[in-house]
């Protein structure tokens, strides 16, 4: 497999970020400047690129269609979440440094154990990694010890983002309900408002999103990643051979639902709220569709869709919002009929006949001068 488009992908992800953020600090009345709108609004994009790269690695690489990644994009956000809301602090509506606003409003007397620790940035960080690692860890072992694959694994992915999302919008879990967590003012001090605290965000978004794709890069190129498609294409083969596919798919999910965290934790800090409605199951849906316009398997592709996706969703949704989800139908409908492989697959199809007509283009022969042909 040819990964090198995954190299030029990294590449102008972190092109893309610092000429922006930086753009976004030169005065807003300038020819070069950026508006905070775009910088918010790419940030988000390339924070959705992180769960579309997730997708791709189970579903491209391992065959595992997943209909509920969305839950640990959700997660991670919920995790960075609960850290931004206890640095509100005192400068919340009913002025309680110890509990939240909506705690305060509930009557809630003392934090549930499950926010202990979340007032410091390096536990946050550890939960958005650990929460949906365990979970994933979790679900993966009870499905893949069992065989589950195909439609069946599908459904039950997105009856497990169903499930999370029916819970968190109960108040009686902490966390906020349906209005979720919002209302953040800055991270480890910084003013969330502020046009260098929402440019080095995007910054950083960027950076690891690049890094993520290069370590995907190296799991799928090597040969884990030969026995993950190997497991895509002949799964009881496979095992006949005395590998164990389900230690395999569970090796990858649980890096996917982190690749995926961190996505949210990034939405989060650069939107600034979370709600029980990132885990409705159409989002994840979506994120497949993301997958198969870029091209599943390509990684590169993922990144792309996710983007280019969501860029047409904006200026979709501007011009006729109630048509959008026809035409996000209609999309995913002409990429299966027409373009199978993406639109990386297509780029890369096109440079290949274009080199095998190179290749195979008559090249006269040089004759030397003062001689005749024979």
């Amino acid at each position: 497999m040819d990964f090198r488009s995954v190299r030029l992908a990294a590449g102008l992800v972190l092109l893309l970020s610092a000429v922006l953020s930086l753009g976004s600090l030169l005065p807003q009345q300038g020819v070069f400047s950026v508006s905070p709108f775009v910088v918010t609004i790419v940030g988000k994009y390339l924070s959705y690129a992180f769960l579309a790269l997730a997708i791709d690695l189970v579903w491209g690489f391992a065959g595992i269609l997943t209909l509920g990644h969305a839950a640990f994009f959700a997660l991670g956000g919920y995790a960075m979440g609960m850290y931004l809301t206890r640095e509100i602090g005192a400068r919340g509506v009913y002025g309680n440094a110890h509990l939240p606003d909506f705690m305060v409003f509930l009557s809630w007397s003392d934090l549930p154990w499950y926010w202990m620790g979340s007032e410091h940035f390096a536990v946050s960080v550890l939960l958005v990694l650990l929460v949906p690692g365990a979970l994933a860890a979790l679900f993966g072992w009870l499905a893949f010890r069992s065989r589950v694959s195909g439609v069946y694994l599908s459904i039950i992915t997105q009856a497990l983002t169903f499930a999370l999302m029916l819970a968190f919008f109960q108040n009686g879990l902490g966390f906020g309900g349906n209005n979720g967590l919002t209302d953040f003012k800055d991270v480890l001090g910084f003013d969330l408002h502020q046009a260098r605290t929402r440019a080095a965000l995007l910054a950083l978004t960027g950076v690891f999103l690049a890094g993520s794709l290069m370590l995907a890069r190296w799991v799928v190129s090597g040969r884990f990643g030969r026995l993950l498609v190997a497991v895509r294409d002949a799964e009881s083969r496979t095992r006949f051979m005395g590998y164990r596919p389900d230690h395999a798919k569970l090796l990858v999910w649980i890096l996917s639902a982190m690749i995926a965290a961190v996505g949210g934790a990034f939405y989060v800090l650069q939107v600034g709220i979370i709600n029980p409605g990132e885990f409705t199951p159409g989002n994840s849906i979506e994120a497949v569709i993301w997958v198969a316009v870029g091209g599943r398997g390509t990684l590169s592709g993922a990144v792309l869709g996710a983007v280019l996706v969501n860029f047409g969703k904006t200026l979709f949704t501007a011009w006729m919002p109630e048509f959008w989800l026809y035409g996000l139908g209609f999309l995913f409908i002409a990429t299966t009929l027409f373009l199978p492989c993406g639109l990386v697959g297509l780029v890369g199809s096109m440079g290949g006949r274009a080199g095998r007509n190179a290749r195979t283009d008559p090249t006269p022969e040089l004759v030397e001068p003062g001689r005749d042909e024979e």
